[in-house]
């Protein structure tokens, strides 16, 4: 009876063993639910704060683990209240409560433009409510009626109206408060906007041991606005009058900040370019600063060091000098943390080095450096003299300076002074830096004394401005786009609570405007991605372009296809990219499945096999080209690491950034 006993005994064990046995190999085998329709995209979600892990779907379940805000999970069962997720494609690691939590169907989402001239963002309450609006007799009367109503009742919209929320209406998200607006749906069946269905996330107070909670660039804890201005001057062979001008202009500028009460609120400070050093040994620097930001009260530093500022003796190698290692340098070794409002105004008579050309100390694209000044928060004016003696060269520089001072509200903030000579032009640039200046100076006054600056009017297409009334507008709406910046930083701006809507991502009230050749940008496309996540991205484009760059050249179409199929899998689920970063979804016919219901393409994702096959070898050496000074960012990006968001993450690897769409393959 006693040997039965243990038998049966022993068999029990053996079945509970088969089962716990059967129930872990069933749990390792689990794979996340595919997303309506699909065969390979699977069901993800975004975690809030407070979002707890549990071990189970029942209110008695008891918690795991806490879960960090912006987490990314995969969705591999539903319950009442609960969603079974998982931080990997392999298992599932608890269930977690579905009103902390986001469904991201994608790992697009969206990020407000600087206020250069646009009304704040509105959340409509559903699609219907945003269709309405644009569909409207005036766009532009329903907006302002909606704002207006908004107004008059602060903290609180009115049931009545379809806005849930807006983004703050006097000020701008302060820039330490991290958010997120996760794309969820869109809508683009018109050509000036999409309509976008978001859901707005805001974590709160930011961790203080987060990097950007101690990012030396960020805005100083300052009760006043405070502006630096740096000047950005080409000292080649050709620039002595400018040089002069800038002397003058600077003495000048002292001169009637001597008289303000808000003296010490502005400083200015001077940086130098030449050309390449190796090329040509006699220019003596390829990018110097002469003087770091400087006040009134100290206006002696400064002009004693403007004493020594010459144009070079002898030539540069090339009809084109080294403008944008002017600007890095500026952006690199000025002090711009002590201010909390940033402007540039490079001067020059010629076009950048190219991003291909070996002598370029940079190797930056005019793109690429216009994301290197936005991520600093800088305003770069460019003020371009096209002088006689090089006429052939003035459509190149003008494409380049324009392009990079390109603005939200696709104005660029670029100023060209026709010179019949150079002491013609360097008393235009004399006239137009001044405007610039003392707007800056009108800006510290307005904003010290509680007065708002009226919201810019933009330019008509193609209309013709001078130096002096362009100057003007770039500094009305850097101007205006500045005061709200400070204003939400003092305030400590946020995005409203969590809210599902819909908005538009450019200016609704352009819709209507004919005279206006392109929308005012309002929130812009990017990409949640961890350092390791990048960091795999960097990688595998390095390794493919180091393999095979001639071949792609000649036009290999299957690594054509292997660099689409990471921009695209980025775009969609950058989890699945990092851990087969090799995987070709052109050769699987998975590409269209993934492509289709991208709201916002990448370059590359958005183009097929036919694009590539027709472009010339030209076009290809460009594309190359794109794919090294995107490699170059990506460096940048890892190297700095003040501008990731850590949400209590000890591991790098884990900090988030949201890397522009723009800057992805």
């Amino acid at each position: 009876m006693q040997a039965k006993t243990k038998y049966m005994r022993l068999l029990f064990s053996l079945i509970i063993c088969c089962i716990i046995s059967m129930a872990q190999v069933s749990i390792s085998m689990a794979k996340p639910l595919l997303q309506q329709g699909k065969t390979s995209v699977f069901q993800r979600l975004v975690t809030h704060p407070g979002a707890k892990l549990y071990n189970g779907p029942t209110a008695d379940a008891t918690i795991i683990r806490d879960v960090r805000t912006f987490t990314v999970m995969y969705i591999f069962a539903r319950a009442d209240t609960r969603l079974q997720v998982g931080v990997n494609l392999a298992n599932p690691d608890g269930w977690i409560d579905k009103n902390l939590v986001t469904e991201w169907p994608q790992a697009i989402t969206m990020v407000f433009t600087d206020r250069t001239g646009r009304d704040p963002v509105l959340f409509f309450k559903d699609h219907k409510s945003l269709l309405e609006t644009c569909q409207a007799e005036s766009v532009q009367k329903k907006v302002d009626s909606y704002l207006q109503i908004i107004r008059k009742n602060p903290g609180s919209i009115p049931d009545n109206l379809p806005i849930v929320a807006t983004e703050p209406l006097d000020t701008q998200v302060a820039e330490k408060n991290f958010y997120l607006l996760p794309v969820l749906n869109f809508d683009n069946q018109y050509d000036e906007l999409k309509l976008v269905e978001v859901a707005s996330i805001n974590p709160g107070n930011m961790n203080p041991n987060s990097p950007r909670a101690n990012n030396p660039g960020s805005t100083p804890n300052d009760r006043h606005l405070r502006i630096g201005f740096a000047f950005v001057i080409d000292t080649s062979i050709s620039m002595g009058p400018y040089i002069e001008q800038t002397i003058a202009l600077i003495k000048h500028l002292y001169n009637v900040l001597e008289k303000s009460p808000y003296a010490d609120k502005m400083a200015f400070a001077v940086v130098a370019f030449r050309s390449n050093l190796q090329r040509t040994p006699g220019l003596q620097y390829t990018s110097k600063v002469i003087c770091d930001f400087t006040t009134v009260k100290e206006r002696a530093k400064i002009e004693e060091a403007l004493r020594n500022l010459k144009e070079a003796t002898i030539s540069s190698h090339d009809i084109n000098e080294d403008s944008f290692a002017g600007i890095r340098e500026a952006a690199d070794k000025l002090s711009w943390e002590n201010y909390g409002s940033r402007v540039m105004l490079l001067l020059s008579d010629a076009g950048p080095l190219a991003a291909n050309d070996p002598t370029s100390l940079t190797g930056f694209s005019p793109e690429v450096l216009a994301d290197y000044l936005r991520e600093k928060r800088i305003y770069l004016t460019a003020v371009h003299v096209k002088g006689v003696d090089n006429t052939k060269n003035h459509a190149y520089a003008a494409k380049a300076y324009r392009t990079l001072t390109m603005q939200s509200d696709n104005q660029a903030s670029y100023i060209p002074i026709n010179a019949t000579s150079r002491q013609q032009g360097a008393k235009a640039f004399h006239a137009t830096a001044n405007i610039l200046a003392n707007s800056y100076t009108k800006l510290l006054h307005a904003t010290a004394t509680g007065q708002f600056l009226p919201k810019p009017t933009v330019a008509i297409a193609n209309q013709k401005l001078s130096p002096e009334d362009k100057a003007r507008q770039i500094a009305a709406s850097t101007g205006y786009a500045m005061q709200l910046q400070f204003l939400g930083n003092l305030r400590n701006s946020t995005m409203p609570t969590v809210v599902k809507a819909w908005i538009a991502d450019a200016d609704l009230t352009r819709m209507e405007q004919a005279a206006y050749s392109a929308p005012i940008i309002a929130c812009e496309p990017c990409v949640l991605l961890t350092k390791s996540q990048l960091s795999n991205l960097y990688q595998q484009l390095k390794l493919l372009l180091q393999a095979s760059e001639e071949s792609f050249l000649n036009g290999d179409t299957d690594l054509f296809a292997q660099i689409r199929s990471a921009a695209a899998q980025m775009s969609l689920d950058p989890k699945q990219f990092e851990l087969h970063p090799e995987r070709n979804l052109v050769e699987n016919n998975l590409i269209d499945e993934i492509i289709t219901d991208l709201p916002y393409k990448s370059k590359v994702s958005g183009m097929t096999q036919a694009d590539w096959e027709s472009m010339t070898t030209g076009d290809r050496q460009e594309f190359i080209l794109r794919l090294k000074t995107l490699i170059r960012r990506y460096e940048q990006y890892d190297q700095d690491s003040t501008h990731w968001e850590s949400f209590g993450a000890t591991n790098p690897n884990d900090w988030v950034y949201r890397v522009p769409l723009k800057m992805l393959p």
